[in-house]
């Protein structure tokens, strides 16, 4: 945890919190703090900035704050994600919470098993632990904006098109493709397949609504693996 995140249920003044659960054990465990030290913190969807520690025992930590950063800028991009399997899925979303993607479509796929889509981990207070874990490695305060489309098909013949608006809209794809782009600096709209990667049909889809294929190259990647190394290239 590199950020201390604080949110409007830890306040008990407009310059005092007092923080409990896992934040509470991070503290005394990791950081090992004492009363008077200070660490990095921020407010949930605000700024950044450092605590205080006025007071810590063995049930909670009372910090005296103060918040003058505003957090990190996010990418240009809406990333489009076909559904991983559920313990890949937790480490995506840390991931793209730690880099920075404002808005993830998490959507169907013909490779996509339907067993994927009853997993626990899709549950609102599920995906939004994780994104905080993202954004406590990466110092942000933002929660990125997350979207489950179940029906691949209605989504990129009724809504894609007025998502891709105005970007560069890419579908990351093995195979004769051009290169996928370097250090892009308009936003982006990028799709990225399941491990077996799109069916044809789904390109052709994801192609007529304006994405265009590229690759990586010859080798065939882990979805967190391609996540990381498709925004890293772009960005």
């Amino acid at each position: 945890m590199n950020l201390l995140l604080l949110e409007a249920a830890d306040f008990v003044a407009a310059d005092r919190v007092i923080v409990r659960d896992r934040r509470l054990q991070h503290i005394q465990d990791v950081h090992r703090a004492e009363a008077g030290q200070s660490l990095r913190v921020g407010r949930l969807g605000a700024d950044m900035g450092h605590g205080r520690i006025l007071r810590l025992d063995a049930h909670e930590a009372e910090l005296e704050i103060s918040l003058t950063q505003p957090p990190p800028a996010k990418l240009p991009i809406t990333l489009l994600l076909a559904l991983p399997r559920p313990k890949m899925l937790r480490r995506v979303l840390q991931t793209v919470a730690c880099m920075g993607v404002p808005q993830l479509v998490l959507l169907n796929s013909y490779r996509v098993e339907k067993s994927f889509w009853q997993t626990p981990f899709l549950e609102p207070a599920a995906i939004r632990e994780q994104l905080l874990l993202g954004l406590e490695q990466a110092r942000d305060t933002v929660l990125p904006e997350v979207s489950i489309e179940k029906r691949f098909k209605p989504f990129v013949e009724d809504r894609l098109l007025q998502l891709t608006a105005g970007t560069q809209g890419l579908v990351g794809h093995p195979g004769d493709y051009p290169s996928c782009p370097r250090a892009v600096t308009g936003p982006v709209t990028l799709a990225i397949g399941p491990e077996g990667g799109w069916i044809p049909y789904e390109i052709d889809k994801l192609s007529e609504a304006g994405l265009q294929p590229v690759q990586l190259g010859d080798r065939i990647l882990r979805v967190e693996t391609a996540v990381s190394a498709l925004l890293a290239r772009l960005f």
